[in-house]
């Protein structure tokens, strides 16, 4: 399986706004969510063997801390054309049977994908109430096939500390992945 880093672009940028759908059909952009919140906007997708290994725990996290005041979003960008199983009916199933309490949109256009620099599955950017960047990359070191466990320890550090108004971590290591399908 071909690995892709993510490629962590300077923190502190504003989040770019987007205008996508969801798997239902409803029109969201970073506007919709609440501007007070901090938000946690994640490039997924249905069939990568690195989101597959980590989306249960990526779901029991986004439960958790949407208690806490989190926002939280998952953005597939992948080319459903050469890619059908990312298709938005198979995202609207995926989501249902993992029970998202997210929304997950669709960036056909791969724009959004772009103007976040995501370049793999997962690619995780967290933002602060200001809507800029406070983390970005891996969730924990667990991948598919190694024995680290998949606790989520990266990404709950980044999220407390953005939630506590603290200082953003400073070792950030890259996300690993599936490369975003270009067209």
């Amino acid at each position: 399986m071909a690995k892709t880093l993510s490629i962590m672009p300077e923190l502190g940028r504003k989040a770019a706004n987007f205008c996508l759908k969801d798997v239902n059909g409803e029109l969201f952009t970073l506007d919709k969510f609440n501007q007070n919140k901090p938000m946690l906007v994640m490039f997924i997708c249905n069939h990568c063997p690195f989101v597959v290994h980590v989306i249960d725990k990526v779901v029991e996290l986004a439960k958790k801390f949407q208690g806490q005041g989190l926002d939280v979003v998952a953005i597939n960008s992948n080319d459903v054309e050469n890619f059908p199983e990312d298709s938005p009916e198979n995202m609207k199933i995926f989501s249902e049977h993992h029970k998202f309490s997210f929304p997950y949109l669709f960036d056909e256009s791969q724009e959004v994908a772009k103007a976040y620099d995501a370049a793999c599955t997962p690619d995780f950017f967290l933002f602060d109430v200001d809507k800029k960047l406070f983390y970005r990359g891996q969730m924990d070191f667990s991948r598919p096939g190694n024995e680290e466990e998949n606790d989520g320890k990266d990404l709950i550090c980044a999220v407390e500390s953005v939630l506590q108004n603290k200082e953003s971590p400073k070792n950030q290591r890259p996300s690993m992945g599936c490369n975003i399908k270009w067209k």
